[in-house]
């Protein structure tokens, strides 16, 4: 027994890991994340109205409950006087397209703007999307007035031959939430459960307070309507995003969250609603600083720029979506080799991965940060992309003994 006691503090004091001799006390890097706190406290969150443009782009709002009805029932007012006075019917349809999207520098995050279409009952082209929305308007106020939540494959469901797809009612949906001028959690849709949390966090869900240190490896499922979460608490330093389940598990099982005091986050890959919506309330509510952790890829990057931008597709509501300020942690193209990365854990970019990140490159939010452009274009002209995983390569624990400890420490995010 004491020589295998002897043989393990051996092991230990041989450790040989790239750059593990570089890490200082805890307590070094625990000052650098307080600072990174105070900072983030500090920032203010500019609206429409900061900038300017608050009457030339659309934004929702949460409406409660009974406004959502009230609005639905005056529509259905003015439906029903157009078709007795012998003019049918149809209905004025904020505009989704790109051309009618804005990135906005200075809130850095895309914005709707005032561009309407017509929607007409009576109009071959158009009538079978005026008779989704107005049955979706239908189903919603239902929902209203019985104040139950559905989720959208439930609304799909209600009426399938004329719906046909669902992304056919969930496009309509979110045109409803534009004309209703609310945000589509407040017209009681949700999105099925993606994203999990855990760490250094507890917040009351449904009048149930729950505690994310207490929620094992797998993490507590964040809410899909955000209107039952509140109560906030949080000793946390920082909130810490993750692009894929691997990462947060290896994290959570680690207890990282304890070491250096955070909150883990995932939406296991592409961004969901309620995944959006939570971390920009814990962003809002606790004052904390975001980093980022994805995979070293375009993709890696679209996924961090959902959070932080906005998706095209909803920037109607991205005055909710978006978190501001979101920092890239790792892992970036410049890490590959910083960190040594093996050449056999890199993986070459395929000709639609060289695409992507061109086009990325051509993003205004993109162009925006100098020290992306650079991370971006080294990809592109590496080809050479990777994984969170790769790190693993120096020991399955390199990502939250070594790797995350010296990017804090460092400050190296961007």
């Amino acid at each position: 027994m004491a020589d295998k006691n002897k043989r393990r503090r051996a092991d230990a004091d041989s450790d040989n890991r790239p750059f593990k001799s570089k890490l200082k006390p805890d307590s070094v890097i625990l000052q650098t994340l307080k600072t990174l706190k105070s900072s983030a406290a500090a920032s203010k969150t500019l609206t429409l109205s900061d900038v300017g443009l608050s009457s030339t782009c659309r934004e929702v709002s949460d409406l409660p409950i009974d406004e959502v009805q009230s609005e639905i029932e005056s529509l259905a007012y003015r439906i029903a006087s157009s078709i007795l006075s012998g003019e049918g019917f149809s209905f004025s349809v904020p505009s989704r397209s790109a051309a009618n999207q804005l990135y906005v520098s200075e809130l850095d995050r895309i914005v709707l703007k005032d561009k309407s279409s017509v929607r007409n009952f009576g109009n071959v082209s158009t009538v079978r999307k005026a008779t989704i929305t107005l049955r979706i308007l239908q189903l919603v106020h239902q929902l209203c007035t019985s104040n139950i939540h559905v989720t959208k494959r439930d609304l799909f469901y209600t009426d399938v031959k004329l719906f046909q797809d669902q992304t056919q009612s969930d496009g309509v949906l979110d045109d409803i939430s534009c004309i209703v001028g609310c945000t589509r959690s407040s017209l009681n849709v949700v999105a099925a459960e993606k994203g999990v949390v855990v760490g250094r966090l507890m917040f009351s869900d449904n009048g149930d307070m729950i505690d994310c240190t207490k929620m094992g490896m797998g993490g507590k499922a964040i809410p899909p309507n955000i209107d039952r979460v509140g109560d906030m608490q949080s000793d946390a330093l920082y909130i810490l995003l993750v692009e894929k389940d691997a990462a947060f598990m290896r994290l959570s099982e680690d207890r990282f969250y304890n070491r250096f005091p955070c909150i883990i986050v995932t939406a296991k890959g592409q961004p969901d609603v309620a995944t959006r919506l939570f971390l920009r309330k814990m962003k809002m509510e606790l004052n904390l600083p975001v980093l980022a952790l994805v995979d070293s890829d375009p993709y890696g990057l679209k996924i961090l720029s959902v959070y932080g931008c906005g998706s095209k597709n909803m920037s109607y509501d991205s005055g909710n979506l978006t978190t501001p300020d979101i920092k890239w942690l790792g892992i970036r193209p410049s890490d590959l080799d910083k960190y040594k990365i093996p050449e056999q854990c890199r993986l070459p970019m395929t000709e639609q991965d060289i695409k992507t990140g061109k086009d990325l490159l051509e993003e205004d939010f993109v162009k925006k940060n100098p020290a992306w452009v650079e991370e971006l274009n080294l990809m592109v002209k590496t080809k050479q992309k990777a994984e969170i995983q790769a790190l693993s390569s120096f020991g399955f624990q390199y990502l939250s003994e070594v790797y995350l400890p010296l990017k804090l420490q460092e400050q190296d995010w961007i």
